[in-house]
């Protein structure tokens, strides 16, 4: 547990005006959630995207708090130090890595961005490191994890408050080397930028967040934040490092932007980084790594063509921070898989079933178009759109599911506040209804003809028809909430996994007790 830390320490370096009383004394906690103030805490009135945590003062009072920290006029008791600042959400970073001592000044923080493969990067970033010797902590979108503890990942990235604890105590574990998955949300909103980087990885950009961001080019302003900004800002005594996917386009654009130099990664023979040799099956990935001059023989357990760029990305990075080739070699071959990203659901039965996070249409795209290179017979696919979310993308995912599966089961997805039926609806808009046939959701275990679709709204019912239908050979694909283990309805979250159901409708398809 931090302890009390003297409040003109907390606020060293605030751009702030204080009223009233005195700023003396000590702060027991930072909180920009009043329900989580305790007796001396330093409260931050933070607006975010639905509340104001100016509306939120008086709880925080109640709870204790000593400190407010506002951007707005506000009246607050003669024993309450106002403390006013031009933006409350930036004073909350900076009041944190104070109260917190700098904890990523002492640690080797790596930031991984981009629209697809930043968790699988983390993890096989996390397994290289691990092989190399150090002590790894990782920041991401299915867990906090460090020094054998995880914790649930309400966020991709955490407030900045809560980012500064969560360094602090992995820091204070023996923690040397840290990953964290950095959203656009979380860069665009500035949680990390009180953190001190050492390196920052881009794996590429595709629409997604259009809900939230403008358009591309302001989603790829906010990526490139980690870059030109953030990492730019480092203070450790050495140039910021920066390794760049060559074979995205947007990846290129950054590396165009950056004044300093930038690692690239690639399919192509003028990267330093590259594979070649490369051979893909179900069973994993087989290829020669090239770093610069040398080149080590390379194993994963992962499939998809798309993971060679996953794995080129982690080498890149292992390679920047000192690890030798062969031992990237050994971190890369001992993850057997990463959850929720393609993760395979053990069949007697002879069916491949996977569970992946694809969530939006390129991710989709990429996947199926993976599978359908090492089918051995016929592609079904599961798969919905939460509710709340980016709508535009619902018919794209409908057209690109028909046309890369052999069989397409349409169902729910997180529907939060909004008619399941209605999303459904949305996605079909996307799919060719005289191109595809719809068939009878009761009939799906005597299909095997052409490609075509079926609408089944509740999505236990639907993976179970998809493991009724699939024979020997054939690979299912349920997509969308991949390590999630949960479904949103309404308001409220219950228990739901795909891997969970699909283990039990194939249970019951081999007669297993």
């Amino acid at each position: 547990m931090t302890k009390k830390v003297d409040v003109q320490t907390v606020l060293a370096g605030i751009d702030g005006r204080i009223a009233g009383r005195k700023a003396e004394g000590e702060v027991s906690a930072i909180c920009f959630a009043a329900d989580r103030c305790v007796p001396g805490s330093l409260f931050v009135a933070v607006r975010g995207l639905v509340h104001d945590g100016h509306d939120f003062i008086g709880r925080a009072l109640e709870r204790g708090a000593r400190y407010i920290v506002h951007s707005k006029d506000v009246t607050l008791p003669d024993e309450v130090v106002s403390i006013r600042v031009p933006d409350c959400r930036r004073a909350l970073g900076r009041l944190a890595k104070n109260f917190f001592r700098d904890p990523s000044s002492r640690l080797t923080l790596i930031g991984v961005t981009g629209t697809s493969g930043k968790t699988t990067v983390s993890y096989l970033l996390e397994a290289i490191l691990a092989q190399a010797g150090f002590s790894t902590g990782v920041v991401g979108t299915v867990n906090y994890r460090y020094a054998g503890k995880t914790f649930p990942a309400p966020n991709t990235t955490p407030e900045s408050s809560d980012m500064q604890a969560i360094l602090r105590d992995m820091l204070d574990a023996g923690i040397t080397h840290v990953i964290a998955e950095v959203s656009s949300h979380a860069l665009d909103l500035k949680r990390v930028d009180d953190c001190d980087f050492d390196l920052g990885i881009f794996t590429n950009l595709s629409p997604e967040h259009l809900d939230y961001h403008q358009d591309m080019d302001d989603y790829f302003r906010a990526k490139k934040r980690l870059f030109t900004e953030v990492l730019a800002q480092s203070r450790k005594g050495r140039s910021p490092r920066a390794v760049i996917n060559a074979d995205d386009e947007w990846g290129r654009k950054l590396r165009a932007d950056l004044p300093g130099d930038a690692l690239m990664y690639g399919l192509s023979v003028h990267n330093e980084i590259r594979l070649t040799d490369e051979s893909i099956s179900l069973d994993g990935i087989s290829a020669t790594l090239r770093v610069g001059e040398q080149s080590v023989q390379i194993y994963s357990p992962l499939i998809g063509r798309f993971n060679l760029s996953n794995i080129l990305a982690a080498a890149a990075a292992a390679h920047l921070l000192g690890v030798e080739p062969s031992v990237i070699a050994s971190g890369i071959a001992s993850l057997h898989g990463v959850p929720g990203r393609l993760e395979r659901v053990p069949s007697a039965a002879g069916i491949h079933v996977f569970v992946d996070y694809a969530h939006k249409p390129d991710a989709l795209h990429q996947v199926l178009s993976n599978l359908d290179r090492l089918k051995q017979k016929k592609i079904l696919t599961v798969f919905g759109c939460g509710g709340n979310r980016d709508r535009a993308k619902r018919p794209l995912m409908g057209e690109t599911a028909v046309r890369l599966s052999d069989l397409t089961i349409v169902t729910s997805d997180n529907p939060r506040r909004e008619d399941p039926l209605a999303i459904i609806d949305e996605i079909l808009a996307g799919i060719d209804s005289e191109k595809y046939a719809r068939c009878d959701a009761e009939r799906l275990s005597a299909w095997r003809g052409e490609r075509g679709y079926a609408v089944i709204a509740d999505r236990r019912e639907a993976i179970a028809a998809a493991v009724k239908a699939a024979q020997t050979g054939d690979i299912i694909l349920i997509a969308g909430k991949g390590h999630e283990d949960y479904q949103i309805l309404g308001v409220q979250k219950v228990p739901f996994d795909d891997r969970l159901e699909a283990a039990r409708a194939l249970q019951t398809k081999e007669g297993r007790p």
